[in-house]
């Protein structure tokens, strides 16, 4: 099940960025934990693995749902001593027709809770196994609508959500930091996939670059920071 290998999990890796992620860094030699709310997907990725040649498996979990959250890691800590990595990269992008003074509030908890709860509790939950793998490093998949600067009234919730997301990535880092575990965000840009459409001018390769550099090169004393092609950004 990997042996050796560091061991990388990713939230909604059935396709998209989070997919690509997952081939970036099973073709650099870690063991991938592809998590999804349904099979399908989550089990395609992982046969695109392993066909490579890659290690890796499937564990179902939801964000939106605590009792999954709680019996992925569960799972996960049954079959596995430590987590190197977790890369929060499930999200959803869902304000088409809404601007800020239309928006109503369910809509904007429903965003909240897949962009910016979600993540807190995959870390609460999977804390114990980041903590033994000694200097493990957390992702959190955010955008440049979640920067000060970027905040757009077309696009509430996602500009919201993603900035609470940033401000979840500070807040982490500082309490994490004595621990040695790197927590830090990173916006993939506009890229060409299901979320961004045809037209957005990255690639796929691209938007996962900074990621994958963040989780296999960088510096692990990096952290509590926002970065976007491998170059801090202004939060």
């Amino acid at each position: 099940m990997g042996g050796e290998l560091k061991r990388v999990l990713i939230t909604g890796a059935g396709r998209g960025i989070g997919r690509e992620t997952a081939l970036q860094l099973s073709r650099r030699g870690f063991h991938v934990i592809v998590t999804t709310r349904d099979r399908g997907p989550g089990e395609d990725t992982v046969a695109a693995l392993r066909a490579e040649g890659g290690s890796a498996e499937w564990l179902q979990l939801d964000v939106n749902d605590s009792g999954s959250i709680a019996t992925a890691a569960w799972l996960y800590c049954e079959r596995h001593p430590r987590l190197d990595v977790l890369i929060n990269n499930a999200g959803v992008y869902p304000d088409a027709g809404l601007a800020v003074l239309t928006v109503p509030r369910p809509h904007m908890l429903g965003t909240f809770q897949t962009n910016t709860f979600g993540p807190l509790e995959v870390v609460q939950q999977f804390l114990g196994a980041l903590r033994r793998a000694g200097a493990a490093r957390v992702v959190n998949v955010s955008s440049g609508y979640g920067q000060l600067a970027g905040l757009s009234p077309g696009v509430p919730s996602y500009c919201l959500s993603k900035l609470a997301l940033n401000g979840l990535t500070i807040m982490l880092a500082a309490e994490l930091k004595r621990e040695g575990i790197a927590v830090n965000s990173v916006c993939p840009g506009w890229v060409r996939t299901a979320m961004g459409g045809p037209d957005a001018p990255r690639s796929i390769e691209q938007g996962a670059d900074t990621i994958v550099w963040l989780v296999s090169e960088a510096d692990t004393s990096l952290t509590g920071r926002f970065f976007q092609d491998r170059q801090e950004i202004a939060w």
